[in-house]
C-alpha cells in the first residue's frame, strides 16, 4: 500500500468546524424541546422524553467535539508533479489520486466563517467532478491554487 499524504489542513479548521456543529446543534436543540414541551403538554411517557434529552446532548457532542476532531485527523492531502492525493473521511478513511491532465481549473472559496478565521478551500474542477480541499490558510491556498494551475499547465503540454 502506498503511503498516506502528509500535508494536514489548518488546525483553525477544528475552530470553523466547531462553531458549524454548534449551530446544527441549536436547530437539533429547538427541535428537540418542542418536543419535549408536547411531551409535557400531552403527558407522553418520562422515557421519551429523557430519551430525546440524551439524543440532544450525543447529538451536540459529536456534531461539535468528536466529529471535527476525527475529520481534521483524517484530511490530508500530497500536490505531486503528476496527481492530487487527497485522504479524508472519519469511520470510512477515502482517498483519491486526481490525474493532473484531468484539472481543468482551480479555485478558491470562502464562506463567512473561513474568512473570520483567514482560512480558503481549494476547489480542483476536473470533466467528472469537484474536489475540495478544505480550511487552508488564505496565503497556503493561493499558493497551492497557483502550483496546481502551473502542474496542470505542463501535464497538459506534454499530453
Amino acid at each position: 500500500m502506498f503511503p498516506e499524504p502528509q500535508t494536514r489542513i489548518s488546525q483553525r479548521a477544528l475552530v470553523v468546524w466547531r462553531i458549524s456543529g454548534s449551530i446544527s446543534t441549536l436547530f437539533v436543540f429547538l427541535i428537540g424541546g418542542g418536543f419535549i414541551t408536547l411531551g409535557i403538554l400531552f403527558n407522553w411517557p418520562l422515557m421519551i422524553m429523557v430519551a430525546i434529552g440524551i439524543f440532544m446532548l450525543v447529538y451536540a457532542w459529536l456534531a461539535v467535539f468528536f466529529l471535527p476532531m476525527m475529520r481534521w485527523k483524517r484530511w490530508r492531502y500530497e500536490v505531486r508533479e503528476q496527481e492530487i492525493e487527497l485522504q479524508r473521511g472519519v469511520f470510512i478513511i477515502k482517498r483519491t489520486l486526481i490525474p493532473m491532465v484531468r484539472v481543468q481549473h482551480v479555485d478558491t472559496q470562502q464562506g463567512p466563517l473561513l474568512r473570520k478565521y483567514g482560512l480558503s478551500t481549494v476547489m480542483i474542477s476536473t470533466a467528472a467532478t469537484v474536489h475540495e480541499i478544505p480550511a487552508l490558510e488564505g496565503v497556503e491556498a493561493e499558493r497551492l491554487r497557483q502550483s496546481i494551475s502551473r502542474l496542470a499547465r505542463v501535464a497538459d503540454e506534454d499530453v
